[in-house]
């Protein structure tokens, strides 16, 4: 029994550190009374039960379960219930038990995480283990022959059993190839359509297999790209109205701004104190206008947009800069020319 009990506690160890949270089939696995490929035929509902693949019999189970519901108690692990589905059409429940009973069932239901994940993602773990894992279809690289129909050769294959099997064979030749590149699209027809399959090729240089696209009824696809346009066509009529507010926004802006400029440089020419509040002000441009204080008239901020302007539009500030001139230098020889546009802007004409 202490075997045993090291075994289950290793192998419920090794699940947590891994995913966050561990469940009956983890263990079963971790302590091989069950091979991950028993599991894969389990989840694609060839088999009545979990049970049947077991390596020992339903004692034996049960005391293994036992030790692993008294282990996650004492580490104050958190239950989550969750269904297992079938990879099916019609996602049927998976047994555990050759018997059905409900309290065993429910035991091998239970998953158990650690009390430290948020709760949004304990659902997200516990939705994901109970979903049955993709189809996985190889575009192979080089000539093969279905272990079924004999057929050379083929676009894609499934390995099944002891060979390879061409799509007719594994009815999933209705199914049309939707590549990478699209999430959005990819998302939504994996979503319609009621089998699918992530289609994987293997890259010599990178010495792994990679996914390329998936699988989908043509149509979910039809759905989901008929879908994608119009959640585009929303997005780029939110996109306009947003933009036509920001520039309603920015139209007032400025006005305020060129009549501030007004009210304190009142020989200021108007269409001179529009554009210098347009150029202050121009979205994203990092300029005075932009600045909190600038946004709220602060008179500091306003005169420093009609200095700057001044300096670069009625003196020789600019030619000074491109003929190598220090900047504190030019500005101190364009002073007297600035302080006297200004005075002359801060009479009344």
């Amino acid at each position: 029994m202490r075997k045993l009990e090291r075994r289950v506690v290793a192998a419920a160890e090794k699940a947590l550190a891994d995913h966050h949270y561990v469940s009956a089939v983890d263990v079963l696995v971790g302590v091989r009374w069950l091979h991950t490929s028993h599991v894969d035929v389990w989840r694609q509902g060839r088999v009545a039960s979990l049970e049947h693949l077991a390596a020992v019999d339903a004692a034996r189970v049960g005391v293994a379960m036992a030790i692993l519901h008294r282990w996650a108690l004492d580490r104050g692990l958190v239950p989550s219930e969750t269904e297992y589905v079938a990879r099916t059409r019609d996602r049927r429940p998976l047994r555990f038990s050759s018997s059905g009973n409900d309290v065993i069932e429910r035991a091998f239901r239970i998953q158990w995480s650690s009390p430290d994940l948020p709760e949004t993602q304990r659902e997200r773990l516990i939705e994901k283990a109970g979903r049955p894992p993709d189809l996985v279809v190889i575009w192979p690289l080089k000539d093969w022959t279905c272990r079924i129909c004999g057929t050379t050769s083929g676009d894609l294959l499934i390995m099944d059993g002891p060979g390879p099997v061409c799509m007719t064979c594994a009815d999933l030749d209705h199914l049309v190839f939707l590549p990478s590149g699209n999430a959005a699209l990819t998302r939504r027809a994996k979503k319609a359509s009621r089998l699918s399959a992530v289609v994987v090729r293997f890259s010599r240089a990178r010495r792994r297999y990679e996914r390329q696209g998936i699988l989908v009824e043509e149509e979910a696809l039809a759905s989901a790209e008929t879908s994608c346009l119009a959640a585009e066509e929303v997005r780029r009529r939110l996109r306009e109205r947003a933009e036509e507010a920001r520039a309603a926004h920015d139209e007032a802006f400025h006005e305020a701004f060129a009549a501030e400029i007004a009210r304190l440089f009142p020989g200021c020419p108007p269409e001179r104190a529009a554009g210098i509040a347009r150029h202050a002000g121009a979205r994203h441009s990092g300029r005075v206008g932009r600045s909190a204080a600038g946004r709220a008239l602060d008179e500091q901020a306003v005169s420093l947009a009609v200095v700057a302007a001044v300096r670069h539009v009625d003196t020789d500030y600019d030619d000074l800069l491109m003929m190598g001139t220090d900047r504190a230098e030019a500005r101190a020889r364009v002073h007297d020319d600035v302080d006297s546009v200004l005075t002359g802007w801060r009479e009344r004409t």
